[in-house]
């Protein structure tokens, strides 16, 4: 499968630019041209690296920067004309993994680029071994015996309840539509049936969570999908 990036800029040019670079390296590429774009993009598909300008219209990269840090781990490639070194320091201690002031050599690009993506890769699959259970505040999902523990007592859940809260803390939080999770769970095509995904999560709640009200580990996110929280 190759590896997909995502060039979140409003220059149009520069994109295609870059799109024919990264093409000549077996990449591929989509474009987004405002931060808003970028994260729509981002929560509906994997990438394996963000190609991010600062100075965007609307949200500027900073802002968009830690939303994606909200949603996801994938490296983060900071473009900008800007050549403040603060700049630098606070994209970098924001989450970005680079840096380039525009303008900058293309082979630099490409080569920086390459270095994230095998970065990334490399520790993806250093962690792809399945571990035993999954451990949070208060919360162990034990993986062999597909048994929740809470406190002191425990929880069996129902085949596709305890699949689905796998895959959300499995992906503890990322932002995970409905269409991803019927085609994860179901393996078959989304078939647009969001009651079938809701009942499923409020039966979840019902068992997991202290108050339905205000869920501690399966968030919703308006208009988008389900996220299970960073805070636990």
């Amino acid at each position: 499968m190759q590896n997909n990036i995502l060039i979140i800029d409003d220059d149009i040019e520069l994109c295609q630019l870059l799109k024919k670079c990264v093409e000549k390296e077996s990449l591929t590429a989509d474009f987004a041209h405002t931060g808003t774009d970028g994260l729509s993009r981002l929560a509906q598909e994997s990438y394996h690296l963000i190609v991010l300008d600062v100075m965007l219209p609307g949200i500027d990269g900073f802002q968009v920067l830690s939303k994606i840090r909200e949603m996801s781990t994938v490296p983060v490639l900071m473009l900008t004309a800007r050549i403040a070194s603060v700049d630098k320091v606070n994209g970098l201690r924001s989450g970005a993994d680079d840096y380039l002031t525009k303008p900058f050599d293309v082979e630099e690009f490409i080569a920086r680029v390459l270095s994230l993506i095998r970065r990334y890769t490399t520790l993806n699959n250093s962690l792809s071994e399945e571990p035993k259970q999954l451990s949070f505040q208060n919360l162990t999902i034990d993986l062999d015996t597909r048994i929740v523990y809470i406190g002191n007592g425990q929880v069996e859940l129902h085949p596709k309840e305890f699949d689905i809260f796998c895959y959300l803390a499995k992906n503890q939080g990322r932002i995970l539509t409905k269409q991803q999770i019927y085609e994860e769970i179901w393996q078959e095509p989304y078939a647009y049936d969001d009651n079938n995904i809701m009942g499923y999560i409020s039966k979840l709640r019902k068992q997991i969570e202290p108050d339905t009200n205000k869920p501690v580990y399966i968030q919703t996110v308006k208009g988008v999908g389900y996220r299970f929280s960073r805070e636990v």
